[in-house]
């Protein structure tokens, strides 16, 4: 967002929330009060941190669906937050109508710059798709103008293909072409609405699009199916003049045990098969990341180096479980690593850092909303500064480059631009008699250096 955006008090001041003062700045001694309980200590909005103000870097988003929809269910257990803007109106819209007025509260408490929706969590789904679309244009309409009077803006939108009971197959890989036609429609209009609300990018989450078992799969025909399935919304974005990004989020198993987007490797390798390389990027996720069995660097450094980095969400896993549990970070190295590999790449341009993370079940007050996201954006704000730290030192960065300097002299830029057959390598090393030295790695020294840094 530029810095002209419109900084106003929330609406409806404490309707629901206790606070009713945007957070502000207050510098790493802050102290919290009666008067004044949360404050960013290091997220200052109009710091210049590598040649950009700090909220032009970090680009933060609030998610709807964990946020305003949720209503702390899981597997074991039913409802346990009861949301005040749950129980409001006689009907579905008329809460999906009080939804918006929490979330842009909410958005300006925080005074972040965007949000990010599912289709189905900001308005309700209607026995038609007819009236689906109209209950989506209705809130559509709503969030349009609560978006022109505040300045807060779409980081990106996304159809949720995998709740509705039709889409326990998948919906792109779905093995009826009806249900893969019912799909595309819904995202025609998502991808709509997002471009009327000149959202940044959109985003394509496959939450069912994978296998249970191989005895009822057919993955020659599911591959083919999603391809098409891409083409078709990549196509639709051009015949609409969408000038946002197309962003895949990587995952790699629950619900389902195997998804063909496994990770970002798995994810180029697709869009390759489809000619898409250069249409699609990816929204990496942390928690996705570490299911995938990779760091989150390494997800964010893989997608640079392939050139498909577009966006994050910022969440994490607990270390003793093994799922998707959501959580809002609070792990500074992991952070700070995952900002030095985003800074080394450039920073964002259509992405950005979005919250999609939710509360523990036992977390039940609104205000634990507005703690979660400010913890959370004041850890992203300092991770920044590890990383600019890390930046301007450049000792690491000059390591890295030290070690693979024989790259750049003239053995190695021949043997990579083709000049060097395996032939004439092998005539090489026999004729000069070369025994290469192994040299240290030094890795235990790098991860001390981290550590200072911190």
């Amino acid at each position: 967002m530029a810095a002209s955006r419109v900084s106003t008090p929330a609406a409806a001041p404490g309707q629901f929330f206790t606070l009713t003062e945007p957070l502000q700045f207050e510098g790493p001694k802050f102290k919290p009060s009666a008067r004044r309980p949360l404050g960013y200590r290091y997220y200052d909005a109009d710091r210049m941190v590598l040649g950009r103000r700090m909220e032009d870097q970090l680009r933060f988003a609030v998610c709807w669906w964990h946020s305003f929809v949720w209503p702390g269910t899981d597997p074991f257990g039913g409802e346990t937050f009861n949301r005040p803007w749950h129980a409001i109106g006689a009907d579905a819209m008329q809460q999906a109508h009080a939804k918006v007025d929490v979330a842009f509260e909410l958005f300006q408490l925080l005074d972040v710059p965007f949000f990010t929706f599912h289709d189905r969590d900001i308005a309700p789904e209607g026995t038609t798709l007819r009236e689906s679309n109209a209950n989506l244009h209705r809130i559509g309409e709503r969030l349009a103008r609560r978006m022109d009077d505040t300045g807060i803006a779409l980081l990106w939108g996304t159809a949720n293909l995998f709740s509705n009971r039709r889409y326990m197959a998948g919906a792109a890989t779905n093995p009826d072409p009806m249900v893969f036609a019912y799909a595309a429609a819904q995202v025609k209009t998502a991808l709509e609405l997002t471009h009327e609300l000149r959202g940044a990018n959109y985003v394509l989450w496959g939450g069912r699009e994978g296998y249970d078992t191989l005895l009822n799969t057919n993955l020659t025909r599911e591959w083919a199916q999603l391809g098409r399935f891409l083409n078709l919304v990549v196509e639709h974005k051009h015949a609409i003049g969408f000038t946002g990004a197309i962003l895949i989020e990587p995952k790699p198993c629950e619900p389902t045990k195997h998804q063909y987007d496994y990770d970002v490797a798995s994810v180029f390798a697709f869009l390759q098969a489809h000619g898409l390389e250069h249409e699609v990027q990816v929204n990496i996720e942390q928690n996705h990341a570490l299911l995938a069995g990779h760091s989150f660097e390494h997800e964010i450094a893989q997608a640079q180096a392939l050139g498909i980095f577009g966006s994050i969400d910022m969440n994490r896993g607990d270390e003793l479980l093994g799922w998707d549990t959501d959580q809002f970070p609070n792990n500074l190295p992991h952070v700070a690593l995952a900002m030095y590999q985003i800074m080394l790449g450039g920073g964002f341009s259509t992405g950005g850092i979005n919250f999609d993370a939710k509360l523990r079940r036992q977390s039940i007050d609104p205000d634990d909303l507005v703690a979660a996201h400010a913890g959370a954006i004041d850890l992203c704000a300092r991770g920044l500064l590890v990383a600019e730290r890390m930046i301007d030192d450049g000792v690491l960065a000059a390591h890295v480059d030290a070690r693979y300097a024989g790259w750049d002299a003239k053995e190695g830029t021949a043997i990579l631009k083709g000049r060097r057959s395996l032939a004439s390598l092998a005539a090489m090393v026999e004729r000069k008699g070369i025994e290469p030295q192994p040299v240290s790695g030094r890795q235990e020294r790098l991860e001390n250096l981290i550590n200072s840094y911190l």
